[in-house]
């Protein structure tokens, strides 16, 4: 049996693809910080989902990381989907480290525990690391600047382990997932922001884009679009621009 791991499975979209695998036959372990909500996933399939409370800032995070592995006896996917940000005009200190703490540090520990994982099992199939990032890290968005730079921080990080990976020889393959905007609870149900994707849209995206391994996968096609234009502005024009994202 198959087995995947995903980190922010409580809500959103670690949720719908937790539930989506475990459809599938696939032996799923999920992870987050609220224990109701990871509770109520695992009894919609209790044979194949296990669940672990992990807050990814915590200190003992890969710890626990590695017990779940364990406790599904072992990985052939992770994927993280933690995430947090704000719009934060007023460059709010504390929403800010916040940001940092999940999207960076959070991300880092998972990611680099996930990498050591496939390094150190050499299994014979292909091991898979994805992370749902965004389109926010194509530019620095004043309205939400830490978001945006950390967002920008998981691209490079990817990219950095893939090449890695080629040089080590690990049998792993990195898959950047970049949405554009989706109706989750990171969003506060606020649906005034532009292209605004349903979870139900998404989840099935981000699957098809894990399963075929691919390097980066942008969602959807008109968001490929944006990111397009958003990377061809000057800085000197850009900086003059009004980015609405509410």
């Amino acid at each position: 049996m198959k087995k995947i791991i995903i980190i922010g499975a409580s809500s959103g979209m670690g949720m719908r693809v937790a539930t989506d695998f475990a459809r599938a036959g696939w032996r799923v372990g999920i992870a987050a910080r609220n224990e109701e909500r990871l509770r109520a996933v695992k009894d919609q399939y209790p044979d194949r989902i296990t669940y672990s409370v992990i807050d990814v800032t915590a200190q003992d995070a890969v710890k626990r990381f590695e017990d779940l592995i364990e406790e599904i006896d072992g990985m052939d996917i992770l994927l993280y989907a933690a995430g947090t940000g704000w719009y934060n005009p007023g460059l709010n200190l504390g929403k800010d480290e916040a940001t940092v703490g999940v999207n960076v540090v959070g991300f880092t520990r998972i990611i680099n525990a996930a990498y050591r994982y496939f390094k150190a099992t050499a299994n014979t199939s292909r091991g898979r690391i994805a992370a749902i990032t965004s389109v926010g890290g194509m530019k620095g968005l004043g309205v939400s600047a830490a978001y945006s730079a950390t967002k920008r921080y998981q691209w490079t990080y990817l990219q950095a382990l893939d090449q890695l990976a080629h040089s080590q020889h690990v049998n792993v393959s990195i898959t950047d997932i970049r949405p554009g905007f989706v109706d989750t609870p990171l969003l506060e149900g606020n649906r005034n922001y532009p292209m605004l994707m349903s979870v139900d849209y998404v989840a099935p995206r981000i699957e098809k884009a894990i399963m075929e391994r691919r390097r980066v996968a942008t969602i959807d096609s008109r968001w490929c679009v944006v990111s397009a234009l958003w990377s061809m502005i000057p800085n000197a024009v850009w900086r003059h621009l009004e980015v609405k994202m509410s």
